[in-house]
């Protein structure tokens, strides 16, 4: 069996679904979060356009052929950059780690790859965590570190001062 015939890569499905919060929890878990995920299989199914709803990311799963499980797991959606146009952001790539070391990262950073350039996109993002030995990975892969090249620092309003920031607008158009 060849490499690509190893694996199969495609959208989640909503049995998959599951599986992939699984996957979730296990990765917050390596990165130390493990009180981070906080979204439900109901979440994911709506994001993901599987219940009729407008679709807000693309989720994917990699099944290996010889025990047909989901063995890892990608979630990606569109942007839009102000400098280029579109681009495709990448959430998360997570392959279990009894499963590492066979080419299933690679094939899953291959395909949502191809996904970008399918959706006319001049370029992949994604965050990795400073700690993390994947970032060698995905350097030999051509991905170059943003905040090393250009400085860039990655920001984030989380919910409470989110809500308190609308309040203010309101408060402001009284």
């Amino acid at each position: 069996m060849s490499k690509s015939d190893e694996f199969i890569f495609r959208r989640a499905q909503v049995e998959d679904i599951k599986d992939v919060l699984a996957m979730i929890q296990e990765l917050a878990d390596f990165e130390k979060m493990s009180n981070g995920p906080q979204l439900t299989e109901a979440d994911l199914i709506r994001d993901a356009g599987l219940s009729g709803e407008q679709e807000y990311c693309e989720v994917y799963v990699l099944i290996d052929n010889a025990n047909n499980l989901a063995i890892g797991y990608s979630i990606c959606y569109k942007a839009y950059s102000t400098w280029q146009g579109r681009y495709f952001f990448v959430e998360d790539i997570y392959v279990k780690p009894e499963h590492r070391k066979r080419g299933a990262g690679k094939r899953i950073f291959l395909e949502v790859s191809a996904r970008a350039v399918e959706l006319n996109c001049p370029r992949l993002e994604f965050n990795v965590l400073e700690w993390n030995p994947a970032r060698k990975f995905y350097e030999s892969l051509g991905a170059v570190d943003l905040t090393a090249r250009e400085g860039w620092h990655y920001y984030r309003v989380e919910q409470q001062q989110l809500s308190k920031l609308a309040n203010d607008l309101s408060a402001s158009k009284s």
